[in-house]
Formats: C-alpha cells, structure tokens, sequence
C-alpha cells in the first residue's frame, strides 16, 4: 500500500511539473513585452508559475488533512478559496518586489500591481479544479470499496453466525435440551422453541441488515440468554439496564449476541465461578457489555465472529477501533450506537 501510495505521488509530481512548463509557456505568451527575451520572460514566467502552483498545492493537501470526508467538502474549499485568495493577491506583489520587476511606488498602485491577477485566478480555478475533481473521484471510488468490503464482511458474519447457531453441536443441545424440558415442564418446552425459533427468524430476517434498532438486538440477546440460561439455570447471570431513551438508536445486527458468545467461551461457568454479565450504555452512548474474568483453561474452537468482525464492521462507520479493556477482575467491550436518518437508515454523525 505504501508503495502504491509511493508511485501515485511520484505520477502527480512528474504532472505538476510537466503542468508548470507548459502554463509558464502560455503566461510568457500573454505578458511577453515586444522588447523582452523569450528566455528571461520565460524564466520570470516559469518562477511566478512555480511559486503559484506549489503554493496552491501545499493549500490543497493541507486542507484535504484537516477535513478529509466527504461530508466536509463545502468547508474544506471555502477555507482553501480563502487562502488561494490571500496567495494570489499578495503573492504577485511580494515576487515583484524580491525579483526587482517592480519598486515599491508601482506595488503601491493597485492598478498596476494586480494586473495578473485576473489570469493567476483563473489559471488557479483550472488547476485547481483538476485537482478536487480527481481527489472527489478518488474519495468516491473508496467509498464503494469500503462499501463492498462491508457488504462482503456482513456476508461472512451472518453465515458464520447462522452456522455456529445451526451446527451439530448447537442442534444436539438444543435437542436434548428440549428433549429433557418435555418430560419436566411442557409449558418450559414449548417458551424453548419459541426462543429458539425467534433467534433463527432474527438472525434471517437481519443478515443484510448494516444497522438495526438497538431495541430489536436486544429482544434478540434476551431470546438468546433464555438459550443459555437453559443450559446454565444458576452459573449465568445477565443484567440489562439501558434506559428507553436509547432504544431508538442502532448498532450493527448481531453485536451483542458476538459479545454474549465471547464471554460464554472464554471463561468458566460454574456453582463456584458463576458467570456475571452486565449490558449498559456508557456516558459515550456505548453499549457495554462486561463480564467477571475467569479465563478457561482450554478455549472452545473459534468461529472467527468475535472481536475482529465487530472491529472491521465499525471501521465502515468510521470508527477506528472500539473500546476494549481487561482488568484484573472484569473484561469488558463497548460498542458506539449510531444515530440512523428515519425512512432512509443512512448513516448519521456518531451519537455523543
């Protein structure tokens, strides 16, 4: 990647420069005196050119480094105009005077210290506008790699998820699990296959999904605990407490159900170690879910849905990593939840 990046500033510098020669051509044409040398026009022409073009440049890659969404266009080039504006106005007059193509009365005189300002403006728009033009169809181009990238991962997630939940081992519970309900408690059976199957119509109906209400993963993660409280009657505890206030907000399908499945698999659960987890937002509007520490010795094999996949799916929204921390005592993972535009479900700025 580095490389790549490498070769694609060696290209524009190579068509910055070719760029410079040509339009100090056209600027020695436009402003050559009939008395003056081709050469030491040419020459004057090529160091005007030179500062303009680099200057300008410099304005653009600052600016693209401050404000690099695309949603933050409009401010980016309008502090880059003002700033191009301050260059070229005051740039011209300041070279004059450095060059000795001009004394200090004939910058004074605005008549005639800003007779090139007109073209200098104009020969900035053109370029300038070459340049937003290929960083725009740049920006666009990574916006639909990304956008795929997701698409592909959501893909893999939702299948990976469907076949742990779908799998020999799951279904055998499951089934002996039912098996056994029946004999004791038909009325306990028969809330069992509901559960079981309102965790399959979930995890179906949201496998395209990008974001879903907070308010639907959660009925989705408490038709999951009762799964496993099933398995585990005393040893595993789950506490919600989330005020209403958040439930209209989302967060990726399955986030919590990953989050649930990872703590079940890495610690022990037990009469002695019975496994306390804890759902809540935080200050940050983040859903938290924490669990006491108490590592398994030997880890059950990984169905690669865990932390990584909820990394690489938040990375799309625009977030570089979430908020993971182990104490001595307690592990715990929080999740930002997203502020979704009503009808469309686009994506809005993060919820603070």
């Amino acid at each position: 990647m580095k490389r790549m990046f490498k070769n694609y500033r060696l290209k524009e510098v190579h068509v910055r420069w070719a760029g410079i020669a040509l339009l100090s051509v056209i600027m020695m044409l436009l402003y050559k005196e009939p008395d003056e040398a081709y050469i030491q026009k040419y020459a004057s022409s090529f160091v005007f050119t030179s500062f303009f073009w680099n200057g300008a440049f410099m304005l653009f890659m600052r600016f693209r480094r401050i404000y690099p969404q695309i949603r933050q266009t409009p401010k980016r080039l309008a502090i880059t105009v003002f700033w191009l504006a301050i260059l070229l106005t005051f740039g011209d007059p300041l070279l004059c005077l450095i060059f000795g193509f001009k004394d200090w009365q004939t910058v004074l005189d605005p008549a005639i210290a800003f007779d090139h300002l007109p073209s200098n403006f104009l020969a900035t728009f053109v370029v300038g506008s070459i340049y937003e033009n290929v960083y725009f169809f740049e920006q666009w181009k990574k916006s639909i790699q990304l956008n795929e990238a997701l698409k592909n991962q959501q893909i893999r997630t939702q299948f990976e998820v469907l076949q742990n939940q779908m799998s020999p081992h799951f279904l055998f519970n499951s089934l002996n699990t039912l098996t056994t309900l029946i004999a004791e408690d038909g009325n306990i059976a028969i809330e069992f296959t509901e559960k079981l199957s309102e965790v399959y119509r979930y995890i179906l109906q949201n496998r395209e999904k990008e974001v879903v209400k907070l308010q639907d993963e959660l009925e989705f993660a408490r038709n999951y605990i009762f799964l496993l409280k099933i398995r585990y009657p005393e040893n595993l505890n789950v506490n919600f407490d989330i005020e209403d206030k958040y439930l209209a907000l989302s967060i990726a399908p399955l986030t919590i159900q990953i989050l649930l499945e990872n703590a079940i698999k890495h610690n022990r659960i037990s009469k002695s170690h019975p496994l306390e987890i804890d759902i809540y937002v935080d200050s940050t509007n983040s859903v938290v879910v924490k669990n006491n520490l108490q590592k398994r010795n030997v880890i059950e094999k990984s169905t690669k849905t865990g932390l990584a996949n909820i990394k690489k799916r938040y990375a799309y929204f625009g977030y570089d990593s979430i908020k993971i921390k182990t104490t001595g005592d307690n592990f715990l993972v929080a999740i930002p939840l997203l502020h979704i535009k009503s009808d469309t479900e686009q994506l809005m700025a993060p919820a603070v």
